[in-house]
């Protein structure tokens, strides 16, 4: 979590983007019945993700920007 709070908004938008990919890409693998090399990881990224949405929408809120 300190490592998202650190990231400017460019930076969280990118990594948000990263990891929606990442998990497209686990995601993909293991629905063809490809071996997964760490199972926890799609569980992982989700919450990664949902990390960066929850401090992107704090950061809208405390700017006034909210929705």
């Amino acid at each position: 979590m300190k490592k998202v709070k650190e990231l400017d908004s460019k930076e969280l938008a990118e990594k948000l983007r990263e990891m929606q990919l990442e998990l497209s890409k686990e995601m993909a693998s293991s629905e063809i019945g490809g071996s997964v090399k760490n199972p926890g990881r799609i569980g992982e990224i989700r919450r990664t993700i949902a990390r960066i949405k929850t401090e992107d929408a704090a950061r809208k809120t405390k700017n006034g920007r909210g929705e």
